[in-house]
């Protein structure tokens, strides 16, 4: 189970890896979030899980660690902000340029040249 586990937060990794180094923001924001979600399960994999245990210290007895599960919620909702703010500035990046490519701008345009320009438009 345990390299179950491991091989599918491996996965997950590898494909958030890949999908960083894609050209379009879209594919970048997309592999940041699945690399949030790996390490949170990561996080989470390393509590353990434990049956029949109490959360809270009553007696003598197992008692589950319950800082895994802390940082994990903590880290949903802060993935969940920083998502929102990278999308924000992805769409204000096309709409700046007009291009949705993380450089700013298309394979066959030069760096200064806007999209129109390059399409044979006006600027």
């Amino acid at each position: 189970m345990e390299f179950l586990l491991a091989s599918g937060i491996g996965f997950v990794t590898a494909c958030a890896v890949y999908l960083m180094l894609r050209g379009r923001t879209f594919t970048v924001v997309l592999g940041l979030s699945m690399l949030g979600y790996a390490v949170n399960v990561f996080i989470f994999a390393m509590g353990r899980l434990w049956s029949n245990a109490q959360p809270i210290l009553q007696g003598n007895g197992p008692v589950a660690d319950p800082l895994p599960q802390a940082l994990v919620l903590t880290a949903i909702v802060i993935g969940f902000a920083t998502t929102g703010f990278v999308i924000e500035l992805a769409l204000r990046s096309r709409h700046e340029s007009g291009s949705d490519h993380v450089d700013g701008h298309e394979p066959g345009q030069a760096a200064g040249q806007t999209v129109d320009e390059a399409r044979g438009g006006q600027a």
